[in-house]
């Protein structure tokens, strides 16, 4: 239960770069706004320059920033630019805990939560992890050792995680995923209630998938009964954009092509399968839609995270996987073509998917942060 106690301590919350450890971060922190925590009470933690400021913005969430880069992988003059350049992010992440003396941290992992979490160990600060994949980074396998919890979206990463208080929580989604309807998110979008392909790669995009969904397009693209919702990312709208006009006099009237969707859960809710790339949070938010799903692993991704995350759901019955070498306009159409034809495939990877969903992940993980400013 949440303590009453708590609504005037002071929260930081770390977590950025990638979608994946902002949108877990957010929730935590709508969470804590629900349980009547002030928002002046509650900092986010991260990099001006990375998306977690964006959407910092247009939550209106107090936003602490310091300049921290992704680390280099191989031992080189970089490293040592990047050693300086965590030092003296650590010392504005210093300057922060000093002045607004945090009873708690809560950082969802990334290079963006090191600065915070040293301070955090240096000054005693009570702090709880959360990591989303199957494969926990280095920041949270290197903390979790003094974290006074640690939470996991899969149990498979247990076994990389140095610490005995270990909850597995699945990840901390939007509640728009569990209070909006179908119909409702199709009326937002204002859609049809045909069968209605999502096509997606991330914040960024994927270029693999954008490339090898035009024969998807060129296949269901103005097809009576079908509705595509394509999010291109940033980085590629121009130019799938172009090529798609080169090919029609102008877009097909039954395509919702945009660079990037802020309310994503109005895409994914009003959806019936989606093809996507297999970042964790993706995935929550897949399973809490019951969306069967064609998942294209980026193989660049850490670890080879993404991977790992796919072949837990591929194991499960809850999702096909391709992978990207072997993803182009062919290959990727019969994927689709096959699972839209067998109808008792589509009805047991959506079964199976939603039994993995987790709804409740960010309640259970705010208990955490609360349990950990008392014991």
């Amino acid at each position: 239960m949440f303590n009453n106690n708590n609504k005037d301590k002071i929260y930081f919350v770390a977590g950025g770069g990638t979608g994946g450890h902002i949108y877990p971060a957010c929730a935590i922190m709508n969470t804590l706004l629900n349980n009547g925590i002030k928002n002046e009470n509650i900092f986010y933690l991260g990099n001006r320059k990375n998306l977690e400021y964006e959407i910092s913005k247009q939550n209106n969430f107090n936003f602490l920033s310091y300049s921290v880069k992704g680390m280099p992988r191989k031992l080189s003059f970089s490293m040592i630019i990047w050693l300086i350049g965590l030092f003296f992010a650590t010392l504005k992440a210093l300057f922060y805990a000093l002045k607004y003396r945090p009873n708690v941290v809560f950082a969802t992992g990334g290079y963006v939560c090191a600065p915070i979490l040293f301070c955090a160990v240096f000054l005693h600060i009570p702090y709880v992890l959360h990591d989303c994949d199957i494969q926990p980074g280095i920041v949270t396998r290197f903390f979790s050792k003094w974290a006074k919890s640690v939470s996991l979206a899969f149990s498979d990463a247990q076994k990389y995680i140095k610490n005995n208080n270990v909850i597995i929580n699945g990840n901390p989604i939007r509640h728009e995923f569990k209070t909006i309807s179908k119909a409702n998110a199709r009326k937002e979008l204002s859609l049809k209630d045909d069968f209605v392909i999502m096509i997606m790669g991330g914040s960024l995009g994927a270029k693999t998938i954008n490339e090898a969904s035009l024969r998807i397009l060129k296949e269901y693209g103005n097809k009576k009964g079908f509705q595509i919702i394509w999010q291109t990312g940033k980085k590629n709208f121009d130019a799938v954009t172009k090529i798609i006009l080169d090919e029609y006099a102008e877009l097909p009237d039954n395509l919702l092509l945009q660079p990037y969707f802020d309310k994503m859960y109005l895409a994914l809710l009003a959806s019936d399968v989606v093809i996507s790339r297999a970042g964790s949070l993706s995935l929550s938010e897949i399973c809490a839609c019951s969306l069967p799903s064609i998942l294209i692993p980026y193989p660049y991704a850490s670890q080879n995270h993404q991977k790992k995350n796919a072949e837990c759901l591929v194991e499960k019955n809850a999702a096909i996987m391709l992978e990207d070498k072997d993803c182009n306009q062919e290959t990727l159409f019969k994927t689709l073509e096959n699972l839209i034809q067998n109808k008792e495939l589509i009805s047991n990877l959506s079964y199976n998917a939603y039994k993995l969903a987790k709804l409740d992940a960010s309640n259970k993980i705010v208990e955490q942060i609360n349990d950990a400013m008392t014991k």
